[in-house]
């Protein structure tokens, strides 16, 4: 699995560490080049940011969960005390509701911007409820990715030391249908939707959200804006 890590503000054992995967067909220096790093430096967050790629022929027989464990969370968590969050950009995004629902590692946090949410059929199936605790999957295969996103969202309002959630998307965005559905499953401030489509733009606006909060948080002022 290819990383890279950026140090960004004080190093220390209670620094922020976020794990950022990319979408499909997207380079880690993607997030650099739209500033990701940056944005985390203006704000003077005691931050490390991980970026990860997990190879592609490692997605089809999800042999990339026990790669990222082994490989970035397990290692990050051993780094320090501080929180660590798993995130990502579309395809990212759904890998990372995926890794949650194992359970592999404790994550403190999960950052989703513009998130694929797999098949529209699934989540047809999960709109079909008045909410998402009526739907009830029956028993889920091992390969069945999209059902077993929905059921560790469902299950998060009960869950015990569940990681906080940010979901963030632009309302244009191709797949804003089934980011709506999730964002009907979680806290209303847990959610920014901003204008625009499923491009950098709109991502780079996003993360500068999250970074808001993180910093409130942390007791930090906002930074810069893009």
């Amino acid at each position: 699995m290819r990383t890279q890590i950026i140090h960004c503000g004080p190093r220390g054992a209670h620094a922020t560490r976020i794990v950022l995967l990319p979408g499909a067909y997207h380079e880690l220096e993607e997030f650099v080049d739209a500033g990701f790093d940056q944005a985390l430096r203006d704000r003077a967050l005691a931050a490390e940011l991980i970026l990860a790629a997990p190879e592609l022929a490692h997605l089809s027989d999800r042999s990339w969960l026990a790669r990222l464990h082994a490989e970035v969370i397990a290692p990050a968590r051993e780094r320090g005390r501080g929180a660590l969050w798993l995130g990502g950009i579309s395809l990212g995004g759904f890998m990372a509701l995926r890794f949650a629902a194992e359970g592999q590692g404790a994550l403190d946090g999960l950052c989703l911007l513009a998130p694929y949410l797999g098949s529209r059929i699934v989540a047809a199936e999960v709109a079909s409820h008045d909410s998402l605790a009526g739907w009830h999957p029956a028993a889920l295969a091992d390969d069945d990715d999209d059902r077993r996103i929905w059921r560790f969202v469902q299950g998060l309002p009960t869950a015990v030391a569940a990681p906080r959630v940010f979901l963030g998307f632009g309302s244009e965005d191709r797949f804003a249908d089934t980011q709506q559905l999730l964002a009907r499953a979680l806290p209303a401030s847990s959610t920014r939707v901003i204008p625009g489509g499923h491009d950098w733009p709109v991502w780079r606006r996003l993360w500068h959200n999250f970074l808001d909060l993180l910093g409130q948080r942390s007791g930090v002022p906002d930074g810069s804006r893009p």
